[in-house]
């Protein structure tokens, strides 16, 4: 890619459109400045008040002789080349091992996701995916009701790539069920040529002129986490269900008030391409790619003054998969620091592979930078991971949740 001077970040970003892939990677350039070498020490999740995972009968694994993936991911979550309407990295995977990944984006959100299918797994019925991505806290839950398989990390040789600190988490000891996929964060984003000036915290989301014209997230430990930290709790700590249902009642007013249009999962985009929404709480890397996508520089993630929030989704295996050895593949090939570091370009997720870094300097030196690839300890000083609930408390909280959504 042929490259402009550094002082004219916003030409070389508008240079890079209409090439596949690298295109979406530069619209990253210049937003969030400073970066380091990754210190994910605050990222690694809390320890759920839950104990280990289930007993769980394997079926037959058909790797040998059928050489197939089935993977059902989340939206805007994997290199793609806009030309060829493929994926790179699967496409080289496939070149290397023979092996068809059958990729989709199924994931709006994780409730909905899990509803659908968990039926039909503890049925043992064959759900045609051999690998799902889901975030900490329904990954631990599908842990428990040993609703996926046990992973062979000795088939696995780049796993141990694991940033040290994502390595022992509570909900998975010893790694024994998922690998990150990637982690992130929820702030505000918002298109400045629309919105006309800085929106620096929720309140500035409640602005008379943004009635209707905001989305916010329906995964609640993002969209009431942030407002949590806006209203002075914790969500990360030992919060009161008083200061839950606090930020339950914000989120209800906004609705009733039209200041929010939708709450939306995954399928929020779909309001900020087509400009029914300009701003929103939303996730970090979504708006990155956007910015590709509609070839809009105005589009803007920023973590609000009062914090942001981190999650960390991760690859599994379900329990009725009949290729766990050709998943476990897919999930070591995205553990090669190379590997990793394209899909990073791409994504502009939060990368958990540890060599990635020194890669990504071979592909973009300004992204190897980037606090929201590669964030530094100071970075993260200011966002929280949601705390792990009790089954109890999650329940609760996820009923209160979908009066307010409408579910």
């Amino acid at each position: 890619m042929t490259r402009r001077p550094p002082q004219d970040p916003l030409v070389r970003q508008l240079a890079a459109l209409g090439r596949g892939a690298t295109s979406r990677r530069a619209f990253l350039a210049g937003l969030g400045g400073a970066g380091a070498a990754a210190a994910l020490a605050a990222c690694a999740p809390p320890t759920p008040p839950v104990g280990g995972a289930v007993q769980v009968k394997l079926p037959q694994d058909l790797s040998e002789t059928e050489k197939i993936v089935k993977w059902a991911n989340w939206t805007a979550y994997l290199d793609y080349d806009d030309d060829t309407k493929k994926y790179p990295t699967l496409e080289a995977f496939t070149k290397e091992t023979g092996i068809r990944v059958d990729y989709s984006e199924d994931v709006d959100d994780n409730d909905s996701y899990f509803s659908k299918i968990a039926p039909q797994l503890r049925n043992g019925q064959d759900i045609q995916r051999d690998i799902f991505v889901f975030t900490d806290w329904m990954a631990n839950r599908v842990i428990q009701q040993g609703l996926c398989q046990p992973l062979e990390l000795i088939q696995m040789p780049h796993a141990g790539n694991l940033l040290p600190t994502l390595k022992d988490v509570g909900f998975d000891p010893g790694r024994e069920h998922s690998l990150t996929w990637q982690s992130g964060f929820a702030g505000i984003g918002y298109d400045k040529s629309k919105v006309g000036r800085e929106l620096k915290s929720l309140d500035d989301l409640w602005a008379p002129d943004l009635k209707g014209k905001i989305t916010v997230l329906s995964e609640f430990r993002d969209t009431l986490g942030l407002i949590m930290k806006q209203q002075g709790a914790d969500p990360g700590g030992d919060f009161t269900d008083a200061q839950f249902t606090s930020a339950i009642d914000e989120v209800d007013k906004r609705v009733r008030d039209g200041n929010i249009r939708r709450i939306k999962g995954n399928s929020y985009l779909q309001d900020l391409q087509s400009g029914n929404a300009i701003a929103g709480i939303v996730w970090s890397g979504d708006l990155f790619v956007l910015r590709a996508e509609t070839e809009n520089p105005n589009w803007e993630f920023v973590i609000p003054d009062s914090g942001g929030m981190l999650w960390s989704d991760n690859m599994m295996i379900p329990i009725t998969s009949r290729h766990r050895r050709n998943a476990e593949r897919v999930m070591d090939y995205y553990y090669e620091p190379e590997v990793a570091a394209e899909v990073a370009a791409y994504v502009n997720y939060v990368c958990p592979v540890e060599g990635a870094q020194a890669e990504m300097e071979k592909i973009d030196a300004e992204l190897a930078k980037s606090p929201f690839i590669f964030p530094d300890a100071d970075f993260l000083k200011n966002v929280s991971v949601f705390k792990a609930l009790d089954s109890e408390r999650d329940a609760r909280y996820s009923e209160e949740w979908s009066k307010v959504i409408g579910n």
